[in-house]
Parts: structure tokens; C-alpha cells; sequence
């Protein structure tokens, strides 16, 4: 027997041993990694939505939905702007301080754009879907009423700027989600700059 080791075939041994290790580690650790990419479902949920506002009449509510809520698009009339008006009173936070919405919105109207309302339609009390009671003096609400959203499920009360009245169960203002103008008639729900 001899003694005499052969360097040039333990050299390629060696290197093909730590390919294939390496070779089979990385397809063992692609699903891995793949597990932490959010689904499709997932990006879906989070994308921007892109709304047309073009035939949203003055005076109207149009709902759709961002991240599995519902967001409540108001076109404002002059009349309903007034109603902001000389009601800071009977509001619990009626400059939104302790309210969650971006800092361009935080004003009386509570928007990038006065005539444009963007909210979500959770009330802030248990969840309940807040409705639109858009007529001052509504019997179903109050002889009072200035208008703006009642929630159903326990009286909650807010203005047409989604601020909280006083004495109801709601501790918040509704919020206000992030948004932009993408043009005059185009809204995109998820993506922050109000009238940018």
C-alpha cells in the first residue's frame, strides 16, 4: 500500500461536497423565505384604492372599502359646511386633538379638500357602522339635530366632520384614513398627501 494522497482529487471532492451542501441548503431555505412574503391576499388588503368621484352627487354618501373597512366619501354641500359651524360646544373634540387623522386634516372640515368628506365607517364606541343622517332636525336622531352620522347600535352622534358629540357611548371622533387627490375626480384611499 501506498502512502501518497492524491491533493487534486481530495481538493474536488472537498469542492463538490460544499456545492452540494450549499445547493441543498438554499432549497431548503427558499420556502422558508417565501413564508415571510405576504400573500396576495395580504398586499390586496393593504394596497390604495382608487376611486372615481366624478358622479358622486352634492349631498351624497358613496361607501367602498380599504383594508377591510368601510370608507365613507361624503361630496359636501355649502349648506352642510355651514352646519360645522358655531357647534364646537357640543362636541367633545371638536379641533381633533385627541382624533386619529393626518395632520393636513386636522381642521373644522376634517379634509384636504372642504366639499370632500373621507372617513371610516367604524364607529369609534364598539365598531358599529355609523349611518348617514345627513338632515338637520331628523325626528329619528334629535329635534336638534344638526346633521351628520348616528350610529344605531348605541347613539352615538357625529357632525358632518365625523366629530364625536358630547354625552354619547363613541370616545372618538370617526378617523380619518390616509389620502390624496390623484386628480379633480380621482381619490386614492391609502396613500397620505390630501391635496397633493
Amino acid at each position: 500500500m501506498t502512502d501518497e494522497v492524491d491533493e487534486s482529487r481530495r481538493h474536488f471532492l472537498t469542492v463538490a461536497t460544499v456545492a452540494t451542501g450549499a445547493v441543498g441548503a438554499a432549497f431548503a431555505i427558499t420556502p422558508f423565505l417565501a413564508s415571510w412574503k405576504p400573500s396576495a391576499k395580504a398586499k390586496a388588503l393593504g394596497a390604495p384604492v382608487e376611486v372615481d368621484i366624478s358622479k358622486l352627487d352634492p349631498g351624497a354618501l358613496m361607501k367602498v372599502e380599504w383594508r377591510g373597512k368601510a370608507i365613507y366619501i361624503v361630496h359636501r354641500t355649502p349648506q352642510m359646511l355651514a352646519q360645522l359651524q358655531g357647534i364646537d360646544g357640543k362636541l367633545r373634540d371638536p379641533n381633533s386633538n385627541d382624533s386619529d387623522q393626518p395632520a393636513w386634516a386636522k381642521n373644522v372640515a376634517r379634509s384636504a379638500k372642504p366639499e370632500y368628506l373621507v372617513l371610516t365607517g367604524v364607529c369609534t364606541h364598539l365598531g358599529c357602522a355609523p349611518l348617514d343622517k345627513f338632515t338637520p332636525k331628523d325626528v329619528t336622531v334629535s329635534a336638534d339635530w344638526p346633521g351628520g352620522f348616528f350610529c344605531p347600535c348605541h347613539g352615538s352622534k357625529f357632525d358632518l366632520a365625523g366629530r364625536v358629540f358630547k354625552d354619547v357611548p363613541a370616545p372618538l371622533n370617526l378617523p380619518v384614513p390616509p389620502y390624496k387627490f390623484a386628480s379633480d375626480t380621482r381619490l386614492m384611499i391609502g396613500l397620505d398627501g390630501g391635496n397633493a
